[in-house]
């Protein structure tokens, strides 16, 4: 039986105001799958969600948690390191998890997926260790949406010729 008007349907879709929703901007959209992939996060410190984008094309995802098979940090409980900067500042890391950037990385590993070249969209900018590794596996540019330690970053994204981009994610 054929119902009568649009609900349900995405189609001709309206927001509060009765107009047309706008559609995402590839950058958007992209940030907001990172968000979304965030949700799968089991550190109970941070949930991080990462993209790696290739030509407008998702090549790899991943979220922070412990390897897979190995017990997460939200089932037993996180195992702290601190580590002094140059500058004395501290850091706190945990030892279970795997940061969403390393994660992303492995599974287009594990898959075989070239990622050289692609940019990554991550729900807060990388810390040093993982800047370090995607300037080794030839990313381009770094769409982050929420600052963290940018300046312990700024002088290896200066060298390395890497470009970190805010785009914020409101729209998710």
């Amino acid at each position: 039986m054929h119902e009568e008007g649009n609900s349900g349907c995405c189609c001709g879709a309206s927001g509060a105001s009765g107009q047309p929703e706008q559609r995402l901007g590839w950058h958007e959209y992209f940030m907001c799958v990172a968000h979304l992939i965030s949700r799968r996060a089991t550190c109970t410190r941070g949930h991080i969600g990462a993209v790696i984008v290739r030509d407008n094309n998702i090549l790899s995802t991943g979220y922070n948690g412990a390897p897979s098979g190995l017990p997460h940090c939200n089932e037993t409980n996180c195992k702290i390191y601190r580590s002094t900067h140059p500058d004395g500042t501290v850091e706190e890391n945990c030892v279970n998890t795997i940061h969403a950037e390393i994660n992303a990385i492995g599974q287009a590993a594990k898959h075989g997926v070239s990622i050289k070249d692609a940019d990554i969209y991550i729900t807060a900018s990388p810390c040093i260790h993982c800047l370090k590794v995607l300037i080794n596996v030839g990313i381009k540019t770094i769409y982050y949406d929420k600052p963290y330690k940018i300046e312990h970053i700024a002088e290896l994204l200066r060298l390395s010729g890497i470009r970190l981009v805010q785009v914020s994610a409101e729209n998710c």
